[in-house]
């Protein structure tokens, strides 16, 4: 009689002992699944939000953007543009569409090319380590632009093809757009994955840089929540299994005794 009271015993705490592992399971599956989810659907809205994708039609920007490139461009005000920034924008005198441009000199800098082939801004030479290889800061001289205040002056990495501010020196403004014109500021090449643009170093003499969106850290929050997800989902049946196999191992163990 004692030994068939010990191993009835025994049978329920292992019974007990599995019920509260699958518990303790089905609470982090469902923790880490909720906030594996929340991450997850959060970074996809915070980026809806913060970004706008285009795709770049021309070479203009090679080889930092190639045609077909698909980029996202975080939006900002204008007013917030720096050199060097690759940007969108729209101006109602270079066609009306959506241009992908580099901006080399705001308002009241003096622009111009060429001083020993490199442009220069404000009478300091610019290292643009972003052109092609091999190729001229400018395939025809630019002549000193006063740039309006307000306004940009914006040139294509691949000089030799962009209809850039150098197409539109005889207009009004002189090749130059207003800030008002910009759409975004371009932090990456989503398609193919070519990951964030340089940095533009050359203009640092001159001024701050604008420092990249958010994008590193919504791309975080995505890859960690379905991680979270996937991890969450799969660790509740293991984890049932795992205890179940414990309780069985516990009832054969008392029968034995």
């Amino acid at each position: 009689m004692g030994g068939e009271s010990s191993t009835g015993t025994a049978a329920r705490g292992g019974t007990r002992n599995t019920s509260a592992g699958g518990r303790t399971g089905e609470v982090l599956s469902g923790v880490a699944v909720a906030l594996g989810l929340v991450l997850f659907l959060g970074g996809f809205i915070w980026g809806a939000v913060v970004y706008r994708p285009y795709t770049v039609p021309t070479r203009s920007m090679t080889p930092t953007i190639d045609a077909g490139d698909h980029v996202l461009a975080q939006r900002v005000d204008g007013a917030d543009i720096r050199r060097g920034d690759v940007v969108v924008f729209k101006e109602a005198s270079w066609g009306d569409v959506p241009m992908v441009k580099r901006v080399v000199a705001v308002g009241g800098d003096e622009v111009a090319c060429c001083t020993d082939g490199k442009l220069t801004v404000n009478g300091k030479q610019i290292e643009e380590p972003y052109l092609p290889k091999g190729s001229a800061a400018e395939v025809t001289s630019i002549p000193t632009v006063k740039v309006p205040d307000g306004n940009l002056f914006l040139l294509g990495d691949e000089r030799s093809g962009s209809l850039d501010s150098t197409a539109h020196l005889t207009d009004a403004a002189s090749g130059t757009v207003p800030r008002s014109a910009v759409e975004g500021r371009v932090d990456a090449v989503a398609w193919p994955m070519n990951g964030m643009l340089a940095r533009p170093t050359g203009f640092e003499t001159l001024g701050g840089l604008s420092e990249p969106g958010p994008l590193r850290l919504i791309v975080g929050a995505v890859v960690a929540g379905a991680v979270l997800v996937l991890g969450g989902a799969a660790y509740g049946p293991l984890a049932k299994k795992r205890a179940a196999r414990r309780g069985r191992a516990r009832t054969e163990l008392a029968g034995v005794r």
